[in-house]
């Protein structure tokens, strides 16, 4: 009699362990599967959900900083909103001032640079001279602040795009041409991206204009959004 219940509670005994084993096998199985499936879903998420953005450093005068309207009217608040909306993970940071010139830009730079703490994979557009050639300064001392400032930010690793500036052709042909050239001679000569002036196709509409003829108004704003998007993108990616 004791050995039969004996025998049964082994058997018995055997059937929990085989159970138990099973469990936990299944169970190593499903952390398996759960772990690989997050794994591979990681793996298919875009960058830009887990990526820290590429910031795109604005660094121009009044054209850029929004003159005459409130920040959010401006475009490069306009495009940042754009670039967030569509999850792009590119970060548009405005630090453009009106009435800089380019040695404004170069002073300020170098802190400027540090606060935003721009990595290799960062870009600063320089959109500056506009101010320089209104004030007829010379062309000479206009290129030296904008190699130094190309220089200065090569040299802290960021990635550099230079954006042609262009003024009235008041100034005369030959002043007009030299300050005009500098930018793809400057850009040649450093091997960075030349942007096209995004005031080229609004100037010529004076409903796009403020009362000054300089100056881009609101309604300019998202023509120049759309204007500098895929330009933009095509720097970062």
């Amino acid at each position: 009699m004791t050995s039969s219940i004996n025998s049964k509670s082994f058997g018995t005994f055997s059937l929990i362990s085989s159970l138990h084993r099973r469990l936990i096998n299944k169970k190593i199985g499903l952390i398996k599967f759960c772990n690989t499936l997050i794994y591979t879903l990681v793996l298919l998420l875009p960058i830009s959900v887990y990526a820290k953005p590429v910031t795109v450093l604005m660094y121009g005068d009044s054209i850029s900083a929004g003159y005459g309207m409130t920040t959010p009217e401006s475009w490069p608040y306009l495009l940042n909103e754009t670039f967030k909306s569509e999850k792009q993970g590119i970060r548009l940071v405005n630090e453009s001032i009106s009435g800089e010139t380019t040695g404004g830009g170069l002073a300020r730079l170098p802190n400027v640079l540090k606060r935003h703490q721009l990595t290799d994979k960062d870009w600063l557009i320089i959109e500056l001279g506009g101010n320089d050639g209104l004030r007829g300064f010379p062309i000479k001392t206009t290129r030296n602040n904008l190699t130094q400032m190309i220089e200065i930010a090569k040299s802290s690793g960021v990635n550099v795009a230079i954006m042609q500036v262009r003024i009235p052709p008041n100034y005369g042909k030959r002043y007009t041409t030299m300050f005009e050239g500098q930018y793809s001679k400057l850009a040649e000569k450093y091997e960075l991206p030349l942007m096209p002036f995004f005031m080229d196709k609004v100037a010529i509409n004076p409903n796009y204009m403020q009362s000054d003829g300089i100056h881009p108004n609101v309604s300019a704003q998202v023509i120049i959004r759309d204007i500098m998007k895929p330009e933009i993108e095509n720097l970062v990616n």
